[in-house]
């Protein structure tokens, strides 16, 4: 509808005009049982009352509400006829008093998209659970509201819930007859308020601090879940990185958590990681986990946990003025949850997979078309939609590592503290961030800002090293390159590590230095008189943000002795070079690929060891040459059956390779092997094949013909949870058949019956690439649908279809040329579509570079 997609510039007329002083909302979610009617949309009744001033009485401006029917408005006592002031997204307010209550009774949908008030039916016990999810301007979907983040207030809720429920908000509850009632949360923005009910099982704890000056802090601490999931559900070890984050937070902010209690809700069929709701932050239930993970599980569950923390200072009690800034809680949160890892938890090695995992995801981002500055233009709500990526994330938050890098770690903190103090419950834009810093570190932060966070794209460091007869360094330089689209070249504090082979054969870095590298060419003046090294590692100890190259000398010792690299951030930094080089089609995929065969058996850090297998299928699938994929796929699983044995028994390393070896084997001898370690004729030592694994091998089977629907259903039946249909539907979807194919599609595309999980499961079961052959004739399919599919569709839905089923696989220059059809056709729709289709036109132009680079290797 006209209305749906709020602008920037509608937003700041209407933050000129009212300030809201407050919020009553009741929602009546007794509905929320029951079969869904025959006709139309399952609804529950919302009734808000809202306070607001108007600087400028007579004026008119509108509020924000997206539901099926209104049953009345009421503004300052006068009713007003709902069918002329409310058009499906927005109520007109007309002339507006200096004082205005409005009232508005409306009947508002549950969600089965995981936007608004989503509404999960447990198919275990046919159990109900209900919970919201409002980012970036979907709580309008619940109640009558304000939806901009600069229009803040305080939020009293109250919510009828089925009897035997409970039900949860962002401030303490109590039931009264037959209501729940919550306690008036402070000025918070309406994103980020929060309902939840249902037969949740809900396990307590609590925190308690005490303070220099002596006061006492008490924080009731929770932690809920699906009963289906209970008996998986480690909440101890919640709570533990809960307490440890919170010392830690208050230590280095020192600012008083603020919002009174602390819940945890870990809910089904959620489209992201988490949110930061205060007082009841919410999760994806992936988080609780059903069978064994590696380290690299607890270790992200931990992060996230730690990001949403951080979010309570930096977006809950300060919060952005409006999507433009929003890296200032995103970049923060994501810098703080491995900070606190670090600092606070078990974890001490979270840095690393910072390092390798989390910024192979900016890298990506900032080389797409769609790559923006960290501070973006954001002109509407679509734009901030697609904005929540790699570049607000991970690039915000690795270049806010090079910040301290810049101005200290004292003068950071110390900046972050006098942002929290000065801008308390208000809103921020980026110079009120940028004016404590410069108090704090006494360096120009304004230049800082333009080259870091107003411009976009990456720079590559390349190390040029000048010997003397005597095998000594005369000059060490450090050159720098920008993409032609985005010339900027920037300040980096950075250090250069020297490595070179001990006696015994380890590779150990023996000299390094910190520089402030700047312009194209920088000599780091301290290295000169060192022995020559065999390796160079610029932006060693992953201090800046930015592509790093190799010298030709160093290039021949990562080939030939990658893995005796001793230090594993310095590992992880050399294979994340080299993962981006194959990705620029600077390295050919089958060598990379032989690296992975050759070292990733010696990597110690499991999270590293799973980015690898996740880096050598996308070589193999994407970037290799289409006549060597059958040889590195036979590579790839001998090398993991191989690795699986040789791997210490009941180890994450164990695991890691059993579920690589799942994702690659194709050989009737590798197929076999899932098949009895699935039926138990097979056997390695120290596996166990729990059901989550069991899952993992059963879809490798199905999508190679090695298993049917009755296999199955039979599993259903084995697992008849939530967590096993959703892996069923994947596997129903991922069979080598015409006919399921077609099926599939038309779920997806042509019916929005499924919900946004099982939407998910059928788009990664359609998308194999051993079924490349089948999958050719949606190519043109994809085409012909998307533009309507956006538009019918929710955005969350409509993002997934896009993005899921854009013919990836199809990889060859016609499908280059059909992508650039339909943008040429498509000039006119909608920006955040072109986007998503730029993006992957964008990975397909790559993937046939880079396939073209491995083409002209040796073969091997």
């Amino acid at each position: 509808m006209p209305g749906e997609n709020l602008t920037r510039d509608e937003a700041r007329e209407r933050a000129a005009l009212l300030s809201v002083e407050g919020y009553e909302v009741s929602l009546d979610l007794r509905s929320g049982v029951g079969d869904a009617p025959e006709e139309g949309p399952r609804t529950f009744r919302s009734v808000t009352t809202l306070r607001f001033r108007c600087a400028e009485p007579g004026a008119s401006s509108f509020a924000d509400l997206i539901a099926p029917a209104v049953t009345s408005v009421s503004l300052n006592g006068r009713d007003l006829d709902p069918g002329a002031v409310f058009d499906g997204t927005r109520i007109l307010l007309e002339d507006l008093a200096a004082d205005n209550e409005l009232v508005v009774d409306a009947q508002c949908a549950y969600s089965r998209t995981g936007e608004g008030m989503h509404r999960f039916v447990d198919p275990e016990d046919g159990e109900v659970y209900l919970y919201t999810q409002y980012e970036p301007a979907d709580s309008r979907r619940v109640f009558a509201n304000f939806e901009q983040p600069d229009l803040k207030a305080p939020f009293r809720f109250e919510v009828r819930a089925p009897e035997g429920w409970t039900a949860w908000s962002n401030g303490v509850g109590e039931l009264t007859d037959g209501v729940w009632r919550f306690a008036e949360t402070k000025p918070i923005s309406t994103y980020i308020t929060s309902v939840l009910a249902g037969p949740y099982h809900y396990v307590t704890d609590s925190y308690s601090r005490v303070f220099a000056d002596g006061s006492k802090l008490e924080i009731p601490l929770g932690a809920m879940c699906r009963k289906g999931l209970a008996p998986h559900f480690d909440a101890d070890d919640v709570f533990l990185v809960t307490k440890q984050g919170l010392d830690f937070f208050h230590d280095h902010f020192d600012y008083p958590y603020p919002f009174g209690k602390y819940d945890q809700a870990f809910v089904p069929e959620y489209n992201l990681g988490a949110m930061e709701n205060p007082g009841l932050v919410t999760f994806r239930e992936e988080f609780i986990f059903r069978g064994k993970v590696t380290q690299t599980s607890y270790e992200g569950r931990a992060n996230v946990i730690l990001h949403e923390m951080a979010h309570m200072w930096f977006g809950d009690l300060v919060t952005m003025v409006w999507w433009d800034d929003l890296w200032l809680k995103e970049s923060f949160a994501d810098f703080m949850g491995t900070f606190a890892n670090v600092g606070a938890t078990r974890f001490k090695d979270a840095w690393i997979t910072f390092a390798n995992r989390r910024k192979a995801w900016a890298y990506r981002a900032d080389q797409l078309p769609s790559t923006h500055p960290i501070t973006a233009d954001i002109r509407d709500l679509q734009d901030a939609k697609l904005n929540f990526d790699g570049i607000t994330y991970a690039k915000g938050a690795s270049v806010l590592k090079q910040l301290v890098a810049y101005v200290g770690q004292d003068a950071f903190l110390e900046g972050a503290r006098r942002y929290f103090k000065r801008n308390a419950y208000g809103n921020t834009r980026l110079g009120d961030l940028l004016s404590v810093l410069e108090e704090t570190s006494g360096r120009d932060m304004a230049g800082w800002a333009r080259a870091w966070l107003q411009t976009a794209g990456v720079n590559s460091l390349t190390p040029q090293t000048l010997l003397s007869a005597d095998g000594r360094i005369t000059e060490l330089a450090v050159l720098q390159e920008a993409a032609p689209s985005h010339p900027e070249l920037r300040p980096h504090r950075v250090a250069v590590g020297l490595y070179r082979r001990t006696p015994e054969g380890a590779l150990e870095r023996y000299a390094r230095a910190e520089a402030d590298v700047d312009g194209p060419r920088t000599v780091v003046t301290e290295l000169a008189g060192a022995e020559a090294p065999e390796l160079v590692l610029v932006n060693d100890d992953d201090l800046t943000y930015c592509k790093i190259r190799f010298d030709e000398t160093s290039l021949d010792t990562l080939r030939a002795h990658l893995g005796d690299l001793t230090d594993p951030l310095a590992r992880a930094l050399a294979w994340s070079a080299l993962w981006n080089m194959t990705r620029d089609a600077l390295l050919p995929a089958r060598d990379f690929v032989d690296l992975v065969l050759r070292y990733a058996g010696r990597e110690s850090d499991i999270g590293v060891l799973q980015m690898l297998h996740a880096w050598s299928g996308t070589a193999l699938v994407h970037y290799a040459a289409p006549d060597w994929r059958g040889t590195g796929g036979r590579l790839l699983a001998e090398g993991a059956v191989a690795e699986l044995r040789r791997a210490e028994p009941g180890s994450g390393q164990q695991l890691a390779w059993a579920r690589f070896l799942a994702s690659v084997a194709a050989a009737p001898a590798d197929l076999q092997l899932l098949r009895g370690l699935l039926d138990g004729t097979a056997r390695i030592d120290g596996l166990e094949v729990d059901q989550e694994l069991r899952w993992t091998f059963l879809e490798q089977l199905t999508a190679h013909g090695e298993a049917d629907e009755a296999a199955l259903d039979a599993e259903l039946a084995r697992d008849d949870t939530a967590t096993g249909k959703r892996h069923q539907v994947r596997c129903l979807a991922a069979r080598p058949s015409a006919a399921v194919k077609a099926q599939a599609w038309a779920q997806v595309v042509e019916s929005d019956a499924l919900s946004n999980a099982l939407v998910e499961a059928t788009i990664a079961g359609f998308e194999r690439s051993s079924q490349r052959d089948l999958l050719a004739p949606y190519a043109g399919k994809y085409f012909a649908a998307i533009a309507r599919v956006w538009d019918e569709r929710s955005i969350q839905i409509g993002m997934d279809v896009v993005r899921g089923l854009f013919p990836a696989l199809q990889d060859s220059q016609a499908t280059l040329d059909a992508t650039d059809a339909w943008l040429t056709a498509h000039e006119d729709a909608a920006p955040a579509l072109r986007r998503l289709v730029l993006e992957a036109r964008d990975d397909l132009a790559r993937a046939l570079r880079a396939q073209d680079c491995d083409a002209a290797a040796t073969t091997r």
